[in-house]
């Protein structure tokens, strides 16, 4: 018999939350676009979940409904960007509080936080990407740490980070760990099983995956004391998507797990293509072997690698520059998790600090036919 409980996430994403209009019997979700709600003669709400637009549009809910059944957790919040939803974890935080941080992440995430904790006088301290023991070390000299972040596989270096090990490491000290599961997506990764209190996601990537919404989320473990503060931050500041954006991200997760194992089955053959081309120096994808987390990223990564990986032509910048000038199917451009396959010179894009190797290329792959994407990559680094 059907229940919600004895089908896989992929079945309940694909059927939208269970949705069945009951008054007209469509099977897609309207766009909801009423930002107030009708009361009765009374002055009762004629629907008590809806009470303003701003927490309580059913468009949105229904998309977090669904985010909550794919990570396993207890609730979950739609914010207007990645980058929002990322700066609500940081706004509960205290003046006087102590994070740790990776040492390699994306590079707004790390920016923002620079600058932001150094005038909410919030201590930094960073720890090893690779190495998730490195965190202990990094909460030494701090009288209590409050919030430990990962991101696995970091972007765009691929560092991949124990997140059970950071997960015991930051319990211990009563600290919060957050997991920007942005990059493998819950198709591939599941943080709050392996320990994580709170996930983030630029659901911009991945979980749209059409390259047409700007959205973020986080997930809950628990809705306790810290998940309210993070709902009364997104309340007060009004950091939501409009409804037609929280629409297109519910359609674009429907199909995320047929999306996402093809675009990680295309990157597992480009990246061991590309790691046996000698025109490339080196190849960063936790799917290969030779990768220094591949041990550590076939544990907690499950039916894939997911779809972005990085590498390094041989020379310089310029070497790189020519080489993706060359690329005739592949589209130079910014960003990941969409059905067409985008390289990056990631160099270009970072500031003069960035640490990022000047021949690195950031290939975030997509879903078309592989052999097309082998045959531009080789034309190209011909």
């Amino acid at each position: 018999m059907y229940t919600r409980k004895n089908i896989k996430p992929a079945t309940l994403v694909a059927k939208a939350d269970d949705y069945i209009d009951t008054n007209t019997g469509a099977i897609t979700p309207p766009i909801i676009t009423s930002t107030t709600y009708a009361r009765d003669d009374r002055y009762q709400l004629i629907n008590e979940s809806n009470v303003y637009g701003r927490d309580d549009n059913p468009s949105f809910v229904q998309a977090e409904h669904v985010l909550t059944e794919l990570e396993q957790g207890e609730a979950a919040l739609l914010f207007a960007s990645g980058m929002a939803a990322i700066a609500s974890c940081f706004y509960t935080l205290n003046s006087g509080a102590h994070v740790v941080l990776p040492d390699s992440m994306y590079w707004g995430v790390f920016s923002w936080t620079r600058t932001y904790c150094d005038r909410a006088d919030i201590r930094v301290s960073y720890y090893n990407t690779a190495d998730a023991e490195s965190i202990a070390t990094a909460m030494k000299g701090a009288a209590r740490t409050d919030l430990v972040w990962v991101e696995t596989p970091s972007n765009p270096m691929m560092h991949v980070t124990d997140i059970a090990i950071a997960a015991e490491i930051a319990h211990a000290a009563d600290a919060t760990l957050v997991v920007d599961n942005t990059t493998p997506s819950p198709v591939f990764t599941q943080p709050l099983k392996l320990g994580a209190d709170l996930v983030v996601h630029s659901a911009t990537k991945t979980l749209n995956g059409h390259s047409d919404v700007l959205a973020g989320a986080i997930v809950t473990k628990k809705t306790d004391e810290r998940w309210e503060k993070i709902a009364a931050e997104r309340h007060g500041a009004g950091a939501v998507p409009g409804p037609f954006d929280a629409w297109l991200l519910l359609r674009g997760m429907r199909t995320l797990f047929i999306r996402a194992e093809r675009a990680s089955q295309n990157a597992q053959r480009l990246a061991e293509f590309l790691e046996g081309h000698d025109n490339v120096e080196q190849v960063l994808y936790p799917g290969l072997e030779s990768h220094p987390g591949h041990s550590v990223a076939a544990r907690q990564m499950v039916g894939g690698f997911g779809s972005l990986f990085s590498f390094m032509v041989v020379g310089d910048a310029q070497a790189a520059l020519a080489f993706v000038g060359r690329l005739n199917l592949i589209v130079l451009a910014t960003s990941l998790g969409g059905v067409e396959t985008l390289i990056e010179h990631r160099h270009s894009v970072e500031p003069v600090e960035t640490r990022v190797p000047e021949n690195l290329l950031r290939l975030a792959v997509g879903i078309e036919d592989v052999e097309d994407l082998l045959d531009d990559l080789r034309q190209a680094l011909k």
